[in-house]
């Protein structure tokens, strides 16, 4: 989770409580959710942040949770924007990867040392956060006095505005002095030679035409990696543009949200800036006010406590939202609560329910036995699980926990499957995606943190194949076995996702055979009072021949056999494996 320093001489002058020892300022910070981690060399508070709440990346957002904390604010808070000056005009050369870009004006903000050195950190976290390390949205903050703006041509203007233009260009385009350099770069320049182009450089590989913003002098931005010199923030500057570009429109509008509403607690105006797209025009920032509805019952139910409309309604005006009674169903009495701007955390009425936890004090929440008296116990399939790995240990095999999640080349590809939607590929002995084992459509991840893991597993022999293939260096036999999650995409399912547990073995040693792995079914199929059948089949992971459908009490439950070779040398693996794979469910 992120951590930030706050400055606590900072805290006390924006919440107003001079009399707040540093102490006191920690234990109240605690009750919101944020944890103190230590100090820095300068004395600054460290404070470990929960990575929902995104407004309070900055000395100005977690004032403002304070202050509603104490009492001293209640309800939405909306900054009052001016009108438009300046325009964004975006042209169809921009790069499909990143299209999409939002901004706002920043009038008369006192920046010292202290406040530049928090929009700065406010900056660079949200970059790491909600932008993804500036994947999906990266910020630009500009001296607005260096800016020289073209006519604006934005339909409907009454009055001749400012406009800058965000376009794409060559990689060897215009030149212009990035930040911390002396020298003139092109964007390719940038991206070879300078510290932080290096690092950024990933970002736009892959692209066919940067992402630049020029104004009417010519280059100042190359989004997502690195501002121009001449536009640099300093302790100087009193009037501010802030830019945005991104992957989601959605997103940057939020992060845009967050940094105005940041400025603002400094005393700064904000100003609206119209956007430009060659289908459609915007305003931003987006100050727009969303509502959610929750029930008094589901607070009361979920919280333990009994409330009054009166109380709720003063505990969520404390939380920073604004609430209404109104009665839904028959005559159940609920909220219609309104949600500001900066709350990009508040996705469902739950959110809403710890809001009121949290203005009311967990601590203060009394625990009670509950109505019901009950007895623990162990789940049937977990009774289940537990039998059979026993018995798996039982019989020589070593037990695994792997992660449930793996990629697209480990789950199909090197397993000689076929990825769903891909016919099978004679060459290579592929399966059509369902037709066997392992071959199922996979749930995966839309937005993967890493390559390594961007699906859940649809069957776990390739778990344990990586495991064989990083244990090469120890001595053999290596009998491995794992009961674990499996899942496959079904529409069916009220998730869109069936999961099983799975039973998967694996024998690695100079003498394993199909003989070997049938064996140790036999034994387990006796050990659970069920009929074991192996009729022949085939299974591209299998050698012809060589392998069987797992059939328990009559119905078909997995295969069992001899690794091909193409598998085994895919794994550098020097000796013949056997291996088998079947549902947990099949034996009870």
């Amino acid at each position: 989770m992120p951590v930030v320093d706050v400055n606590p001489d900072e805290l006390r002058d924006l919440t107003g409580r001079d009399e707040k020892s540093d102490d006191e300022l920690i234990d109240d910070m605690f009750a919101l959710g944020l944890e103190f981690e230590g100090r820095t060399e300068d004395g600054d508070l460290q404070l470990e942040f929960a990575p929902d709440r995104l407004d309070r990346l900055s000395v100005e957002g977690v004032a403002r949770s304070l202050r509603y904390q104490y009492g001293d604010d209640r309800g939405i808070y909306v900054p009052g924007t001016n009108d438009a000056d300046w325009t964004i005009e975006v042209e169809e050369s921009v790069p499909d990867e990143r299209p999409y870009v939002t901004g706002a004006v920043i009038r008369d903000v006192d920046l010292d040392e202290e406040a530049l050195d928090s929009l700065i950190q406010l900056q660079e976290k949200l970059h790491a956060t909600m932008g993804r390390k500036r994947a999906k949205g990266a910020i630009g903050i500009h001296d607005l006095t260096m800016l020289k703006g073209q006519a604006a041509s934005v339909e409907g203007q009454t009055e001749a505005g400012n406009s800058i233009v965000y376009r794409g260009i060559d990689s060897d385009g215009d030149r212009f002095v990035p930040l911390d350099s002396d020298a003139d770069m092109t964007p390719d320049e940038v991206l070879r030679s300078h510290p932080t182009g290096e690092t950024y450089a990933d970002l736009v590989a892959e692209y066919d035409r940067y992402p630049a913003i020029y104004d009417d002098i010519g280059l100042f931005s190359f989004p997502p990696v690195i501002n121009g010199r001449r536009t640099e923030v300093s302790t100087e500057s009193r009037d501010l543009f802030v830019e945005l570009t991104g992957t989601d429109q959605w997103t940057i509008d939020h992060m845009c949200n967050i940094i105005c509403y940041a400025l603002d607690a400094r005393g700064a105006k904000v100003e609206e800036v119209a956007v430009s797209y060659p289908d459609r025009d915007l305003l931003r920032p987006d100050f727009e006010v969303r509502e959610k509805t929750v029930t008094h019952e589901r607070i009361e139910s979920l919280l333990g406590i009994d409330l009054s409309a009166e109380r709720v309604i003063d505990l969520l005006e404390r939380s920073g939202l604004d609430a209404r009674t109104e009665e839904v169903g028959d005559d159940e009495l609920a909220y219609e609560v309104e949600i500001p701007p900066y709350r990009v955390d508040v996705l469902h009425p739950l959110d809403i329910v710890d809001d009121v936890g949290r203005a009311y004090g967990f601590n203060d929440l009394e625990p009670r036995y509950p109505d019901v008296g009950t007895v623990g116990g162990r789940h049937e399939r977990s009774k289940l699980e537990d039998a059979a790995r026993e018995v798996l240990v039982g019989l020589g095999f070593e037990d695994l926990l792997n992660f449930h999640m793996i990629n697209e080349d480990e789950n199909f590809d090197r397993m000689g499957l076929a990825r769903p939607g891909e016919s099978a590929d004679p060459d290579t002995d592929g399966a059509a995606a369902g037709d066997v084992l392992g071959a199922d459509d996979p749930a995966t991840i839309l937005e993967p943190y890493s390559e390594d893991y961007t699906m859940l597993r649809t069957w776990a022999l390739p778990s344990l194949l990586m495991v064989l293939e990083r244990n090469t260096h120890r001595s053999y036999p290596q009998d491995l076995a794992e009961i674990g999650l499996a899942a496959r995409v079904d529409e069916s399912e009220n998730t869109g996702v069936a999961e099983r547990r799975t039973v998967a073995g694996a024998l690695a040693r100079h003498d394993a055979s199909y003989e070997d792995a049938k064996a140790r079914l036999q034994a387990i199929a006796r050990n659970f009072d069920v009929e074991l059948e192996t009729p022949a089949t085939d299974h591209p992971s299998f050698i012809d021949g060589r392998a069987a459908s797992v059939v328990l009490d009559g119905e078909t439950a997995g295969v069992v056999g001899e690794l091909h070779p193409k598998v085994l040398v895919e794994h550098d693996l020097e000796l013949p494996v056997a291996a088998f794979e079947f549902r947990l469910d099949a034996l009870e």
